[in-house]
């Protein structure tokens, strides 16, 4: 199957010089080296990505909604389903016997309903900018029929669909004219050893003795030769490593691969990657960086790109025991979009197909409506950058978040505002600024006072309003500036 490939004279035409010297330089197997990378402009224009998390695990689609925060990932069906002897017992044994093991799910993987093409249409709709597809989770299932030693009878071309779902669906994708983006899981639950379950392992005993990986070729005959083999066959514009958190970068070589990526892969100066490669690099070392349902939030901001991931649930994989209740509505997903995006971030929001290849029509109906959203208020987010009011409103009532682009200043109300409002720091050549509400062509008053300016919100018919999600208020002309701008 074809794939986009890149010529070195293409990915250097156009670009500025300082690009162009970024493409001439090497870099060392450092963390002092590899940090000075800067983060693909791409990346952080794009401001709205989808997660997949499809696998075998989207087989028994299960684990009980819990409160707590990562318990009702059901991605880990295989380690805290099947590999916890009390939920082993009461449903695992229950609904699929106690001769079933986790490996005995894959034949029944089938994807026979998976329409890439639908799925990227799909993504188009939502007005997302990239994709990022699980290739490979925990449990050590390939979504592409690999050619590490160790995977040959446990990937999507020997078992379960018998296709090569990363390549149809990165074909599929980039004929829509999105970024392809592949998350891959450095641990796998057979072969690496965790102090945080008694055993030392995720799985039983059993599952371990028959399929571990032995641990002096575990790097090089699997996670490095799967992560050069994805580079090299499919050149994804985003690496999402994962799974790095019980061992350090030495022993996944990550550094060496990072300066292999940077220096040797096809699309060097397209790929992104994250900061999952090794205990305590998150927030520290690699490309951008990253929270998961806002775990670490209070770690990044506009001073290093980031991203926020999440699922529309409390789970990445789909999870059967999660009901609409569980579920953000498309406004909630709008505003933490919003709210993600003012604070200098992406959002990152997963889906959990369906065993069979189908999303799931409430997870599409959400992303159709962020995508209607979009489509009205989109400029206010695409490449754009964070901004700072003089004047903040305190939490944890707050309905109006802003960002900026070139002489542009966006104000996004969560809530329609009941009364004039201020935004201090606002310097313009017009007198007073040019003032509007996207989607509306319903006039906006604004004055300006002693370097502060207040809108006056319409006066709107239920048939002007927009879009009911969010609104947007424009204050353009020729050099709307923030007085205390990052």
């Amino acid at each position: 199957m074809p794939f986009l490939h890149y010529a070195p004279w293409l990915l250097l035409a156009g670009l500025g010089a300082a690009t162009q010297a970024q493409a001439q330089t090497t870099y060392q197997p450092t963390w002092a080296s590899l940090d000075q990378r800067p983060v693909p402009q791409w990346f952080t224009d794009a401001k709205f990505g989808i997660f997949i998390h499809w696998g075998v695990y989207s087989v028994p689609a299960y684990r009980p909604v819990s409160p707590r925060p990562y318990e009702t990932y059901a991605e880990w069906y295989g380690a805290d389903v099947y590999g916890n002897a009390a939920l082993r017992e009461s449903f695992h044994n229950k609904n699929y016997g106690p001769t079933f093991t986790y490996r005995d799910f894959g034949p029944l993987f089938r994807a026979e309903l998976f329409d890439p093409a639908r799925w990227a249409d799909l993504f188009v709709r939502a007005g997302a900018r990239y994709v990022v597809l699980t290739s490979k989770h925990h449990d050590g299932y390939s979504l592409w029929p690999t050619t590490a030693p160790y995977k040959q009878q446990w990937n999507s071309g020997a078992v379960g669909p018998k296709r090569d779902l990363v390549g149809e669906l990165t074909q599929a994708v980039r004929a829509r004219g999105l970024k392809m983006g592949l998350y891959y899981s450095l641990m796998e639950w057979e072969s690496t050893p965790t102090p945080s379950r008694p055993g030392g392992y995720y799985l039983p005993a059993a599952d371990i003795a028959k399929h571990q990986i032995p641990d002096a070729q575990y790097v090089d005959q699997n996670s490095l030769w799967q992560l050069k083999e994805l580079v090299t066959r499919y050149q994804p514009a985003l690496l999402f490593a994962d799974g790095e958190w019980d061992r350090p970068a030495e022993y996944w070589k990550s550094r060496e691969f990072l300066a292999w990526l940077y220096n040797n892969a096809p699309n060097k100066m397209e790929v992104v990657v994250n900061d999952r490669w090794g205990r305590g690099t998150r927030s520290q070392h690699g490309g951008y960086y990253t929270s998961e349902y806002a775990s670490d939030n209070d770690k990044v901001g506009a001073h290093h790109p980031w991203e926020e991931s999440r699922g529309m649930g409390q789970s990445y994989g789909f999870n059967r025991a999660e009901n609409i209740d569980d579920y953000l509505s498309s406004a909630q997903l709008v505003h933490q979009l919003i709210d993600i995006v003012s604070r200098g971030g992406n959002l990152l929001l997963n889906i959990g197909p369906a065993a069979d290849g189908t999303i799931p029509v409430l997870m599409q109906e959400r992303l159709v409506d962020i995508g209607k959203w979009l489509a009205i208020n989109g400029e206010s987010i695409y490449g754009t950058t964070a901004w700072e009011p003089g004047v903040t409103q305190s939490e944890p009532n707050k309905t109006l978040y802003y960002t900026a682009k070139g002489n542009d200043l966006y104000v996004l109300a969560t809530a329609w505002p009941a009364a004039p409002f201020v935004v201090a720091g606002v310097r313009s050549t017009r007198k007073p600024p040019q003032v509007t509400l996207l989607g509306s062509p319903v006039p906006v008053k604004a004055t300006t006072k002693g370097g502060q300016l207040t809108i006056q919100p319409p006066t709107l018919s239920p048939a002007q309003i927009p879009s009911p999600l969010a609104y947007v208020f424009k204050i353009s002309g020729g050099a709307a500036l923030p007085a205390a701008g990052r």
